[in-house]
């Protein structure tokens, strides 16, 4: 999989779907944007804003409450969105920042309870696994960030994907691509050629394989871009942010 194949999409034109910055702005006028914007970011941040804290040394409980603490008193107090500028950079970047004082600000106070005001608790179920994953091990905290989040989102791009093809009843689309692309670059697995593929899923001639693969890949990288574009202003910060995830990704074993 590689950044370089991409297509051109939305036009020198389009306009930038930046989702998290105009629920910011909103919640800085309206009071009542509060738990929609604390929903979204709770959906999106908390597990690398968890693995970044179990990467610092905290244990799963000491996480779980610093993670609810920093969205309840940085982000719901609006400590953060009454200071944020959208110009100035990527959500997460500024997100990061915003955690790392939390932190140190956090080391000065005695109890959870200190952390979380009873009148904005914020339902946070977090998973509660014995250890984090190895190659999070291997990381510094930042990078445990960086890396989750990354992670995280292209779960959901594709998950949404998926989703789309069997909707539509055309898993077989979403098999190719899985099998041809997904499996070599994320499990290391051996690619398989076209010929293979059209015989484990009874397709009829390589050249409707290779279709299949272009479409779904073309797909992925829409949803892709369109879940980056939910976080940037720009179709430079798109862009540098696309190179990013696709350098994380690395190269795909060819036959």
């Amino acid at each position: 999989m590689e950044y370089d194949d991409r297509t051109n999409m939305g036009g020198a034109g389009e306009v930038f779907l930046t989702t998290h910055w105009s629920l910011i702005e909103q919640a800085q006028l309206d009071d009542d944007k509060d738990r929609a914007l604390i929903g979204l970011l709770l959906q999106r941040y908390w597990k690398p804003v968890y693995c970044y804290l179990r990467r610092l040394g905290y244990h799963n409980e000491e996480a779980k409450d610093l993670t609810q603490g920093f969205f309840c008193e940085v982000v719901l107090s609006r400590d953060l969105i009454g200071r944020v500028d959208p110009s100035k950079g990527r959500f997460r970047t500024l997100l990061l920042h915003a955690l790392k004082q939390y932190v140190v600000d956090q080391e000065r106070k005695d109890t959870a309870q200190k952390r979380i005001p009873p009148d904005k608790l914020v339902p946070l179920e977090v998973v509660e696994p014995e250890a984090l994953p190895h190659t999070v091990l291997e990381l510094d905290p930042e990078q445990t960030f960086d890396y989750t989040w990354k992670t995280e989102l292209l779960g959901r791009v594709l998950s949404d994907v998926e989703d789309r093809y069997t909707k539509q009843r055309q898993e077989t689309y979403w098999y190719v691509f899985r099998d041809r692309v997904l499996a070599p670059t994320l499990e290391d697995n051996q690619t398989p050629s076209l010929a293979q593929l059209c015989e484990r899923y009874e397709i009829a001639s390589e050249v409707q394989a290779s279709n299949m693969l272009t479409t779904v890949k073309r797909h992925f990288r829409n949803v892709l871009r369109e879940h980056v574009r939910q976080t940037v202003l720009t179709g430079e910060a798109v862009d540098e942010e696309l190179r990013e995830i696709f350098r994380f990704l690395g190269p795909r074993r060819r036959e």
